[in-house]
């Protein structure tokens, strides 16, 4: 690869167009679709290669890592066994301060 060309790929459930040599430019997308089509206008603009690598689809988004990251939250929120209030609602949205 050199220097802005564009890899789209599945990972861990999202689609993702990697830029070779510009991470910062790199994004993720919720559709196989969405990325190809960013992917393409992205190396037609930079007169770079756009390569698309093929997944099975999973269906499912995750927020893991490898095998030796911490371990994803996925599911219902486990009850507080340290006897503190909640800080958010079901939704992961604050909660008024509940120590004033």
């Amino acid at each position: 690869m050199s220097h802005l060309d564009v890899v789209t790929r599945d990972k861990q459930g999202q689609w993702v167009n990697e830029v070779e040599g510009a991470n910062e430019l790199s994004l993720s997308f919720s559709s196989r679709e969405e990325a190809v089509a960013a992917g393409l206008d992205f190396a037609r603009q930079h007169g770079s290669r756009h390569t698309v690598e093929e997944a099975t689809p999973s269906g499912v988004i995750t927020d893991g890592g490898g095998p030796d990251d911490g371990v994803a939250v996925v599911g219902d929120r486990p009850a507080r066994s340290d006897g503190l209030p909640e800080t958010t609602d079901e939704d992961g949205m604050p909660l008024d301060n509940p120590s004033g």
